[in-house]
Protein backbone atom coordinates (compact mmCIF):
# COMPACT_ATOMS: atom_id res chain seq x y z
CA UNK A 1 0.00 0.00 0.00
CA UNK A 2 1.11 3.68 -0.59
CA UNK A 3 0.58 6.46 1.38
CA UNK A 4 1.50 9.78 0.27
CA UNK A 5 1.02 13.74 2.15
CA UNK A 6 -2.66 13.71 0.92
CA UNK A 7 -4.21 10.76 0.94
CA UNK A 8 -3.90 6.89 0.68
CA UNK A 9 -4.28 4.91 -2.29
CA UNK A 10 -4.30 0.88 -2.76
CA UNK A 11 -1.12 0.40 -5.55
CA UNK A 12 1.01 -2.11 -5.52
CA UNK A 13 2.37 -2.04 -9.14
CA UNK A 14 5.17 0.64 -10.02
CA UNK A 15 3.82 1.55 -13.15
CA UNK A 16 0.69 2.42 -12.04
CA UNK A 17 2.43 4.01 -8.70
CA UNK A 18 4.63 6.44 -10.57
CA UNK A 19 2.28 7.35 -13.48
CA UNK A 20 -0.77 8.16 -10.34
CA UNK A 21 2.83 10.45 -8.61
CA UNK A 22 3.00 11.82 -12.48
CA UNK A 23 -0.12 13.53 -12.53
CA UNK A 24 -0.35 14.52 -9.25
CA UNK A 25 2.76 16.60 -9.68
CA UNK A 26 1.81 17.95 -12.71
CA UNK A 27 -1.97 18.67 -11.71
CA UNK A 28 -0.53 20.93 -8.80
CA UNK A 29 -3.58 22.29 -6.53
CA UNK A 30 -5.79 21.48 -9.20
CA UNK A 31 -8.26 18.86 -9.34
CA UNK A 32 -7.21 17.61 -12.85
CA UNK A 33 -4.43 18.66 -14.94
CA UNK A 34 -4.96 20.13 -18.43
CA UNK A 35 -4.06 17.36 -20.55
CA UNK A 36 -1.14 20.17 -22.88
CA UNK A 37 0.13 19.24 -19.66
CA UNK A 38 1.19 15.64 -19.75
CA UNK A 39 4.67 15.57 -21.59
CA UNK A 40 5.46 12.06 -22.67
CA UNK A 41 8.96 12.86 -22.80
CA UNK A 42 8.56 12.99 -18.38
CA UNK A 43 8.10 9.48 -18.30
CA UNK A 44 9.49 7.80 -21.14
CA UNK A 45 9.94 4.19 -19.76
CA UNK A 46 5.90 4.47 -18.70
CA UNK A 47 4.49 5.12 -22.26
CA UNK A 48 4.06 1.38 -23.51
CA UNK A 49 1.57 0.77 -20.70
CA UNK A 50 -0.21 4.41 -20.73
CA UNK A 51 -3.73 5.06 -22.49
CA UNK A 52 -5.48 7.70 -23.40
CA UNK A 53 -9.49 7.88 -23.15
CA UNK A 54 -11.92 10.43 -24.68
CA UNK A 55 -15.44 10.52 -25.15
CA UNK A 56 -17.12 11.01 -28.44
CA UNK A 57 -20.17 12.30 -29.90
CA UNK A 58 -23.28 10.08 -28.37
CA UNK A 59 -20.79 9.54 -25.09
CA UNK A 60 -18.59 6.49 -26.69
CA UNK A 61 -15.74 6.51 -24.28
CA UNK A 62 -12.95 5.41 -26.58
CA UNK A 63 -9.33 4.92 -26.87
CA UNK A 64 -7.52 7.76 -28.42
CA UNK A 65 -4.31 6.69 -27.87
CA UNK A 66 -3.01 3.30 -26.67
CA UNK A 67 0.77 1.77 -25.46
CA UNK A 68 2.01 -0.83 -27.50
CA UNK A 69 2.32 -3.09 -24.67
CA UNK A 70 -1.31 -2.85 -24.25
CA UNK A 71 -2.19 -3.09 -27.97
CA UNK A 72 0.59 -6.21 -27.72
CA UNK A 73 -1.33 -7.35 -24.97
CA UNK A 74 -4.71 -7.53 -26.85
CA UNK A 75 -3.28 -8.47 -30.35
CA UNK A 76 -4.56 -5.82 -31.80
CA UNK A 77 -4.18 -1.78 -32.12
CA UNK A 78 -7.26 0.13 -30.36
CA UNK A 79 -6.99 3.22 -31.16
CA UNK A 80 -10.70 4.16 -31.46
CA UNK A 81 -11.99 1.15 -30.12
CA UNK A 82 -14.68 1.79 -27.34
CA UNK A 83 -12.45 1.08 -23.95
CA UNK A 84 -15.97 -0.99 -22.61
CA UNK A 85 -15.03 -3.74 -25.36
CA UNK A 86 -12.00 -4.95 -23.38
CA UNK A 87 -14.02 -5.88 -20.62
CA UNK A 88 -16.37 -9.15 -19.86
CA UNK A 89 -20.04 -9.38 -21.36
CA UNK A 90 -21.96 -7.66 -18.70
CA UNK A 91 -19.71 -4.94 -17.27
CA UNK A 92 -19.68 -2.60 -20.30
CA UNK A 93 -22.13 -0.47 -18.88
CA UNK A 94 -20.59 -0.50 -15.34
CA UNK A 95 -17.17 0.45 -16.54
CA UNK A 96 -18.06 3.17 -19.21
CA UNK A 97 -19.95 4.62 -16.09
CA UNK A 98 -17.02 4.14 -13.93
CA UNK A 99 -15.17 6.03 -16.29
CA UNK A 100 -17.40 8.92 -16.96
CA UNK A 101 -17.93 9.40 -13.35
CA UNK A 102 -13.67 10.04 -12.91
CA UNK A 103 -14.43 12.66 -15.64
CA UNK A 104 -17.44 14.24 -14.10
CA UNK A 105 -16.41 13.95 -10.16
CA UNK A 106 -12.66 14.57 -11.44
CA UNK A 107 -11.42 11.72 -9.12
CA UNK A 108 -9.09 8.85 -10.21
CA UNK A 109 -10.01 5.49 -9.71
CA UNK A 110 -7.97 2.43 -9.36
CA UNK A 111 -9.48 -1.09 -10.96
CA UNK A 112 -7.71 -5.15 -10.44
CA UNK A 113 -8.94 -7.01 -12.68
CA UNK A 114 -8.11 -10.65 -14.42
CA UNK A 115 -7.28 -10.64 -18.01
CA UNK A 116 -8.25 -13.88 -19.61
CA UNK A 117 -6.66 -15.31 -22.90
CA UNK A 118 -8.03 -17.28 -26.07
CA UNK A 119 -6.98 -20.27 -24.61
CA UNK A 120 -7.46 -20.06 -20.85
CA UNK A 121 -4.88 -18.49 -18.96
CA UNK A 122 -5.35 -15.68 -16.37
CA UNK A 123 -3.34 -12.84 -15.18
CA UNK A 124 -4.33 -10.01 -12.59
CA UNK A 125 -3.85 -6.55 -13.66
CA UNK A 126 -3.90 -3.25 -11.75
CA UNK A 127 -5.31 -0.70 -13.81
CA UNK A 128 -5.78 3.66 -13.15
CA UNK A 129 -7.59 5.95 -14.99
CA UNK A 130 -6.96 9.71 -14.23
CA UNK A 131 -8.85 12.99 -15.31
CA UNK A 132 -7.50 15.29 -17.71
CA UNK A 133 -8.70 18.72 -18.72
CA UNK A 134 -9.36 20.17 -21.80
CA UNK A 135 -8.11 24.21 -22.26
CA UNK A 136 -11.74 25.06 -21.84
CA UNK A 137 -12.08 23.61 -18.42
CA UNK A 138 -13.80 20.85 -19.14
CA UNK A 139 -12.88 17.25 -18.21
CA UNK A 140 -13.35 14.64 -21.63
CA UNK A 141 -10.29 12.94 -21.22
CA UNK A 142 -8.38 10.34 -19.02
CA UNK A 143 -4.63 9.20 -18.56
CA UNK A 144 -4.08 5.61 -17.25
CA UNK A 145 -2.49 2.58 -17.28
CA UNK A 146 -2.77 -0.84 -17.86
CA UNK A 147 -0.16 -3.11 -15.76
CA UNK A 148 0.24 -6.37 -14.62
CA UNK A 149 0.40 -7.55 -11.15
CA UNK A 150 3.30 -10.41 -12.18
CA UNK A 151 5.39 -11.41 -14.78
CA UNK A 152 3.73 -13.71 -17.07
CA UNK A 153 5.64 -15.79 -19.69
CA UNK A 154 2.71 -16.18 -22.19
CA UNK A 155 1.65 -12.35 -21.31
CA UNK A 156 1.95 -10.48 -25.01
CA UNK A 157 2.53 -14.04 -26.85
CA UNK A 158 -1.13 -15.10 -26.51
CA UNK A 159 -3.59 -12.31 -27.13
CA UNK A 160 -6.37 -11.51 -24.14
CA UNK A 161 -10.04 -12.72 -24.81
CA UNK A 162 -11.38 -9.75 -22.10
CA UNK A 163 -10.70 -8.34 -18.84
CA UNK A 164 -12.85 -9.00 -15.85
CA UNK A 165 -13.20 -6.24 -12.90
CA UNK A 166 -12.39 -7.93 -9.61
CA UNK A 167 -12.81 -4.84 -7.37
CA UNK A 168 -12.89 -0.53 -8.44
CA UNK A 169 -12.89 2.27 -6.12
CA UNK A 170 -12.30 5.88 -5.89
CA UNK A 171 -9.11 7.64 -4.96
CA UNK A 172 -9.70 10.69 -3.17
CA UNK A 173 -6.48 12.39 -3.12
CA UNK A 174 -7.59 15.85 -2.32
CA UNK A 175 -8.43 14.98 1.46
CA UNK A 176 -6.09 13.53 4.02
CA UNK A 177 -9.18 13.20 6.51
CA UNK A 178 -9.79 9.69 4.89
CA UNK A 179 -8.80 6.40 6.69
CA UNK A 180 -7.96 3.15 4.34
CA UNK A 181 -11.02 1.53 6.07
CA UNK A 182 -12.83 4.06 4.33
CA UNK A 183 -12.04 4.14 1.00
CA UNK A 184 -14.64 0.64 0.43
CA UNK A 185 -14.41 -1.25 -2.74
CA UNK A 186 -17.52 -0.20 -5.26
CA UNK A 187 -18.15 -3.94 -5.60
CA UNK A 188 -18.44 -4.26 -1.46
CA UNK A 189 -21.19 -1.78 -1.24
CA UNK A 190 -23.19 -3.34 -4.22
CA UNK A 191 -23.00 -6.72 -2.28
CA UNK A 192 -23.64 -4.98 0.87
CA UNK A 193 -26.81 -2.46 -0.33
CA UNK A 194 -27.59 -5.00 -2.91
CA UNK A 195 -27.97 -2.13 -5.56
CA UNK A 196 -26.62 -1.56 -9.35
CA UNK A 197 -23.23 -0.84 -9.80
CA UNK A 198 -24.09 3.08 -10.82
CA UNK A 199 -25.84 3.81 -7.85
CA UNK A 200 -23.23 2.53 -5.76
CA UNK A 201 -20.69 4.68 -7.95
CA UNK A 202 -22.59 7.80 -7.57
CA UNK A 203 -23.54 6.87 -3.55
CA UNK A 204 -19.56 6.52 -3.42
CA UNK A 205 -18.76 10.19 -5.10
CA UNK A 206 -21.58 11.63 -2.92
CA UNK A 207 -19.73 10.17 0.57
CA UNK A 208 -16.77 11.57 -0.54
CA UNK A 209 -17.49 15.12 -1.51
CA UNK A 210 -19.44 15.14 1.97
CA UNK A 211 -16.35 14.54 3.74
CA UNK A 212 -14.11 17.06 1.59
CA UNK A 213 -16.56 19.24 3.35
CA UNK A 214 -16.22 18.68 6.98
Amino acid sequence: MLRNGTGWCEMRVQTTIEIFDYWNRIRGAADAPLKSQVEPSAVPHLLQSLFILETRHGGDIVFRLAGTRICDFFGRDLRGERFSSLWAHGQHADVERTAMGVMDHTLPALFNATGYSTVGHQVSFEIIMMPLRSADGACDRLLGAIAPKAAASWLEIVPLEFLALDRSRLLPEKSSKAAPAELRSINDVVAAKGIGFGQAMRRMVSQLLSAEAR
